[in-house]
């Protein structure tokens, strides 16, 4: 367990890579708050799970961070439940293919939104009480954010401002409060995978010739928490090695 309890807010940690940064980091000894948006099942589910390992130590919260009036409300919810703030991670995310000729402004103000306009807002947001606490920021980026994937140039494109917001803040918000970012590679296939064949190709651009797993990028979040007094500003891959190849 970690010498001190933080509290931790993970925007979109009731499924997939959120869920498991929830539960590695609660292992750790630290409070969640599960930010959710349309799973209230799997966030309920995982807060009762938390909750029956060690009372009052999670709590889930539904919110729009498209709507970006909304945000303010969220925050202090999630300051509310544990009586402050120490760790934001930007999770929350939506991803799927614009090819140019069939882009609409709705696609776009879905994925720059959720991938980096959310993000800014939460920090906007959270500033004031992370500083009291000299906490953290994680954002979750992608290693497309750097080299672009065929067919999602918003997505990308988005991924990429969030690096550069990473960065911005990082020299903005020092020395009260660090900033970070983790790159996951090919971690879980997307939910609306194209089948065996695309897998295999990203695969064979993977040095460690396996993907990775949620675990990885979770125990790399609890570094960035625990153990990183001194790391700000930096953009880390969690990849096996796929960011030197393509």
């Amino acid at each position: 367990m970690s010498q001190a309890i933080k509290t931790i807010l993970i925007t979109g940690g009731a499924k997939r890579i959120g869920r498991q940064m929830a539960l590695t980091l609660h292992a750790a000894g630290h409070n969640i708050i599960v930010h959710y948006r349309s799973s209230a099942g799997p966030a309920s589910e995982l807060v009762a799970s938390l909750n029956a390992s060690r009372p009052d130590s999670a709590v889930a919260l539904q919110g729009e961070l498209l709507d970006t009036s909304a945000i303010p409300r969220l925050v202090a919810q999630a300051v509310n439940a544990f009586d402050g703030l120490d760790v934001l991670i930007n999770n929350a995310s939506t991803f799927y293919p614009t090819p140019i000729e069939i882009l609409e402004e709705d696609f776009w103000n879905d994925l720059v939104g959720s991938n980096l306009k959310a993000p800014a807002f939460m920090v906007k947001a959270c500033a004031k009480h992370l500083r009291k606490n000299n906490g953290c920021i994680i954002n979750i980026v992608d290693i497309h954010a750097r080299r672009p994937m065929a067919n999602h140039p918003i997505y990308c494109s988005a991924k990429a401002g969030l690096e550069m917001l990473t960065k911005s803040l990082a020299r903005d918000l020092a020395p009260d409060i660090r900033v970070n970012a983790v790159s996951p590679g090919a971690i879980m296939w997307p939910e609306n995978d194209t089948g065996m064949a695309a897998q295999d190709d990203v695969l064979k651009q993977i040095p460690m010739g396996r993907m990775g797993k949620p675990e990885d990028v979770a125990k790399l979040a609890q570094f960035l928490i625990d153990d990183a007094d001194y790391i700000t500003g930096q953009v880390i891959a969690v990849d096996g090695g796929r960011s030197v190849m393509i």
